[in-house]
């Protein structure tokens, strides 16, 4: 081998291998596909199914699915669980779709926001939150703890972002371990 093709062979290497060209991460035991939507990647999480029973009943399936771009802070099941006794259930009757859509939509943002850019606009905010709506109109609150991002919903519960970008072809999933609760 000569040297140019050596170095050559380096370079390639070194800048395929960057993260703008990582895989997604896998959620929940099952891989997601950035050429697949929202919900397309969410029904093959283990870790999602309260999640996606919930955008069924909240009839949010078409939405998800739409052009976007949609930034999903998506809770697990655990978080769901952790919830009062009955919570989940109560929100799942067809006569609280209301509510169930907007505790859904509370978890929503518009846009592509990676962690990158959410980090970025902590930085440089004078408080050291970056505030921001969600779709359903409710303000949310991102901050770094410990080096981790958080994200605060109105009553200042924290939920801690722990499987980030997650790409999908409209928009991005942040996995969470709290659902965040609209006031």
């Amino acid at each position: 081998m000569t040297f140019k093709t050596i170095l050559t062979s380096a370079f390639a290497a070194t800048f395929l291998s960057t993260s703008a060209f990582a895989a997604n991460p896998d959620v929940g035991g099952a891989a997601m596909f950035e050429t697949k939507n929202i919900v397309e990647n969410a029904v093959n999480s283990a870790d999602h199914t309260t999640l996606v029973a919930a955008v069924q009943a909240a009839g949010l399936v078409d939405t998800l699915q739409g052009p976007g771009p949609f930034t999903v802070f998506a809770p697990v099941n655990s978080a769901f669980a952790a919830l009062p006794a009955g919570t989940v259930d109560n929100l799942l009757k067809p006569e609280n779709k209301a509510a169930l859509t907007k505790v859904l939509t509370s978890h929503v943002v518009s846009g592509n926001w990676s962690a990158q850019k959410i980090v970025s606009a902590i930085k440089s905010s004078p408080d050291g939150f970056y505030h921001f709506n969600a779709v359903s109109g409710d303000a949310l609150s991102a901050k770094l703890v410990g080096g981790q991002v958080y994200i605060f919903d109105e009553s200042g519960r924290a939920a801690r972002v722990t499987i980030a970008d997650v790409n999908q072809s409209n928009g991005v999933i942040h996995v969470v371990n709290k659902v965040l609760l609209p006031k």
